[in-house]
């Protein structure tokens, strides 16, 4: 047995998470791929499968919205540097009028980190009911947006921001013309080969991911979502909601996420680990300056750190390694990668031709749980030296 399957058996028996399903990619070869544990705590205790469905929290925000911004740049109906005024116009007069695409790309706009939105834009946990309610709801979103203080001056400090996110999605609906959802799943997932088991649950077409009927069948009614969801074995259950009334499964976990309807540019995408593989695969690939669907010079452009911003990490959309860091101590300077609340992670090294994808739900059954934070860099050191070598 590799000490790699040994190491995140020993985090099972430990508690970091109920389970885990791990994908780790060198020069185009998939080494390990495994799961580990279980969905969940009994009576949700079936084995974890290779094939596993997660919620990827905030890898949404590099596999989904930033990749989207990037197509829509590559394909010129956005600029990187331009503001994002034109496409958010409850901007207009605020703090944050002239902040830039980049600025919110690299969590520098001067916005705050986090608001609890979904109080009063969905105060009993209930979805949209229709697009236009899910329309009137992100402009209501927008608009407080305007209305907060800033945080710092753009463009001089980073702080990692979902609200920056949120409005970057929105400014790929308006762009694009139609929802996050259907963008990606045309324009990235599909043409990735990873439609089948990457995308939102708040997608028309998410009967693909195991969500009958999309989300108005999954989660129109209150306490309807666990029930449909129940018994899609595939999906792996997060965190029992005391205000939703229910255990997450087939649910984005974030609040803010699941008020917009469960499509939302800082969180809302679920997926397989072989599913993210394949866009690991071609944004390492656009890394190394090859050209693909991916635009190599915008990708090496989002996944370097920038320097225009005093001291941060963030390239566009990615974050790069830095002296305390999930990715561990062993990636290269050209690595770049994210992580999600629930439990997941992405490290690419294009140094090293190095994939890692870290999929679990440590949320289960409750938040609380942050064993994962000294897991991580333990986890990703220990696959380098397996992998790539000493």
């Amino acid at each position: 047995m590799s000490v790699v399957l040994q190491a995140f058996q020993h985090a099972v028996r430990d508690g970091v998470f109920p389970g885990a399903v791990a994908l780790v990619r060198h020069r185009g070869a998939v080494v390990f791929h495994e799961a580990v544990g279980t969905r969940g705590r009994p009576p949700d205790d079936q084995p974890v499968q290779r094939a596993s469905v997660y919620d990827l929290a905030s890898l949404t925000k590099p596999l989904a919205t930033a990749t989207a911004v990037l197509c829509l740049a590559r394909d010129g109906r956005v600029r990187v540097d331009e503001a994002a005024l034109p496409w958010a116009e409850e901007l207009r007069g605020s703090a944050f009028a002239e902040v830039t695409l980049r600025q919110l790309l690299s969590h520098s706009a001067g916005l705050p980190a986090w608001r609890p939105y979904y109080e009063w834009l969905a105060p009993a946990g209930a979805p949209p009911r229709d697009d236009g309610e899910r329309r009137d709801r992100v402009g209501a979103l927008l608009r407080a947006i305007a209305r907060e203080p800033v945080e710092y001056p753009p463009g001089s400090q980073s702080l990692y921001s979902d609200l920056g996110f949120m409005l970057l999605g929105a400014i790929v609906e308006r762009c694009a013309g139609t929802s996050l959802a259907a963008f990606c799943r045309r324009n990235i997932f599909e043409v990735a080969g990873a439609a089948a088991s990457l995308g939102f649950p708040g997608d028309d077409a998410a009967a693909a991911l195991g969500f009958p009927g999309g989300d108005k069948a999954a989660v129109t009614a209150a306490g309807s979502a666990a029930a449909v969801v129940s018994a899609v074995s595939t999906i792996v259950p997060t965190e029992w909601d005391a205000r939703r009334g229910r255990l997450l499964c087939g649910e984005v976990h974030d609040d803010n996420a699941a008020a917009l309807g469960g499509v939302a540019g800082h969180a809302g995408l679920f997926g397989t680990a072989e599913a993210v593989s394949r866009m690991s695969a071609a944004w390492l690939r656009a890394a190394q300056g090859r050209d693909g669907w991916l635009d190599a010079g915008l990708a090496q452009q989002f996944a370097r750190r920038g320097d225009a911003v005093p001291e941060s990490s963030w390239g566009l959309g990615w974050d790069t390694p830095s002296g305390v860091s999930s990715s561990g101590t062993r990636l290269s300077s050209r690595a770049f990668g994210h992580v999600g609340y629930t439990g997941t992670s992405l490290w690419i090294d294009p140094a090293c031709e190095l994939e890692v994808i870290l999929l679990s739900n440590r949320v289960h059954p409750t938040r609380t749980n942050t064993a994962i934070a000294e897991f991580r860099p333990r986890i990703h050191d220990l696959m380098y030296e397996e992998y790539v070598g000493g």
